[in-house]
């Protein structure tokens, strides 16, 4: 809910203590959100699930905010444990040596998708979910083909994927729960 006060400065009125809490749209609030989105998204690209488990966490556990509209869904109760469900299967089974590239198109499809999904809760939770969705979609596009390109360079160097993989995991955990954290 978007009002403005005798000054004329926006204004938005989080759920948490129903308290106004001031925001440039143009400022360091936008700025820190699309890095987040972006980074979000990244985190999409490297693991599908990853990203919307840890985001979905922090929104049930409130350390994102308030997150309002369609995407609200993303702090329900049970939202972060199938995401989390979902996170778990996708680390074990890219693993497998049966495992698709990341880059054909459903997979493609699925990380921009959840990077889309992901950063849309940062945004709607800070300032814009449609910038937020954009941005984790094109983070999840960096992430997928960017990821691609180190892990091959990685199992190269390392004579074989399995540690190239793992060390993937290590990074994208690493990454999601450093950008919930984000101020």
């Amino acid at each position: 809910m978007c009002f403005t006060d005798r000054l004329s400065s926006p204004i938005i009125a989080v759920k948490s203590g129903w308290q106004p809490v001031r925001h440039d749209p143009g400022g360091e609030t936008m700025i820190m959100m699309v890095c987040a989105a972006l980074l979000i998204g990244i985190v999409a690209g490297l693991r599908a699930f990853t990203a919307p488990a840890i985001v979905s966490w922090a929104a049930a556990l409130g350390l994102l905010g308030t997150v309002w509209g369609s995407i609200r869904f993303m702090g329900f109760t049970y939202t972060p444990w199938i995401f989390t469900a979902l996170a778990l299967l996708e680390l074990v089974t890219d693993q497998l040596p049966s495992t698709p590239s990341r880059k054909v198109p459903i997979q493609f499809g699925a990380r921009i998708l959840m990077g889309a999904l992901a950063g849309a809760t940062i945004g709607a939770a800070r300032t814009s979910l449609l910038i937020g969705l954009a941005a984790g979609a094109v983070g999840a596009v960096i992430g997928t083909l960017g990821g691609a390109a180190a892990r091959g360079a990685l199992a190269k160097a390392f004579g074989r994927d399995r540690p190239a993989a793992v060390l993937e995991d290590v990074v994208a955990i690493g990454l999601a729960v450093a950008v919930v954290y984000l101020p």
